[in-house]
């Protein structure tokens, strides 16, 4: 399944897509059930984890049975509505996962910047926006704004100490973030948290993939594009620390809670690592691929 956060004629609803349509979920459990369960926002279904996916299959079947009924009023053409960020206002900070791509490492520094252990950052929830959404140059802050393409996922259910052999039943889904960087602020900081949490600067999207659609987590391309240019193509089976590995050492001792967000890295090929660099300009289009979610697009805003 894979869900949205949308907008049409100003109003913000939790959608289930469907090829080339949307599912407004909330008036299709009123007009084929009846009744009004599902939550406003997604942040809340993720909280009801299974529970709610096994619902909203029998919505979906119960859809397919009715060959008469009127979809309109519920099902839109996917290209008519606005996509939000699968999850507008996170619960608290992104977690991020840095140089966890033996490649990046390298790029970013050299062979001693491979860490023997997890580099951990956070993004703030100010910085999340959606699809398609601009991204501000920030030009009398930075002048190195970055892009770094990146598997991110949902937790689905609370949960501490959790181990490697565990960590999946915590997932929920899948989604896209770029973790949008500001280099030159990193340095000046030396935190990272000034530098990734700029507003704008966490893009992401545009659905949020339940985890039964992904069934070779360990061969996921990550491939970023600039203006049409390939720059990054990475696979997940290069992460230094797997999704697994990663929820463990999060987990000792710190609660993951529902609704969550873990961005586990970025291969290389950020402009950052190119010679010499190439930052960020304004009208400049981002694309992030990575399947079965899609592509999370967004342009740098034009000053």
């Amino acid at each position: 399944m894979k869900f949205a956060t949308a907008e049409l004629n100003s109003r913000i609803f939790i959608g289930l897509v469907l090829d080339d349509k949307i599912m407004d979920l909330q008036k299709a459990e009123k007009k084929l059930f009846e009744f009004e369960t599902i939550p406003d926002t997604l942040i809340e279904c993720v909280r009801e984890g299974e529970k709610f996916v096994q619902h909203i299959s029998q919505l979906v079947e119960w859809y397919k049975k009715k060959d008469n009924i009127e979809s309109a009023s519920f099902i839109y053409p996917l290209a008519d509505v606005k996509l939000l960020a699968p999850i507008p206002k996170p619960q608290k900070n992104i977690i991020c996962i840095g140089k966890n791509y033996r490649d990046h490492a390298i790029e970013m520094g050299s062979e001693q910047d491979i860490q023997e252990e997890m580099m951990v950052f956070t993004k703030a929830p100010t910085a999340v926006i959606g699809h398609q959404k601009e991204i501000d140059i920030h030009k009398n802050v930075t002048a190195e704004l970055d892009y770094e393409g990146e598997l991110a996922v949902v937790i689905g259910k609370e949960g501490r100490s959790i181990s490697k052999d565990q960590a999946f039943d915590h997932i929920f889904g899948y989604t896209i973030i770029n973790d949008v960087t500001a280099r030159d602020l990193q340095k000046v900081h030396k935190q990272f948290f000034i530098g990734k949490s700029l507003d704008t600067s966490c893009p992401m999207g545009p659905f949020l993939v339940h985890h039964s659609m992904v069934k070779d987590l360990e061969h996921l391309k990550v491939e970023t594009r600039v203006n049409g240019e390939l720059r990054q193509s990475g696979c997940t089976k290069e992460m230094l620390f797997s999704i697994p590995e990663i929820i463990e050492t999060l987990s000792r001792g710190m609660t993951l809670e529902a609704g969550d967000i873990i961005a586990t890295g970025t291969p290389s090929g950020v402009g950052n690592g190119m010679n010499p660099p190439r930052f960020l300009k304004e009208g400049d289009q981002i694309d992030i691929t990575i399947e079965p979610i899609g592509t999370l697009s967004n342009q740098m805003k034009l000053l």
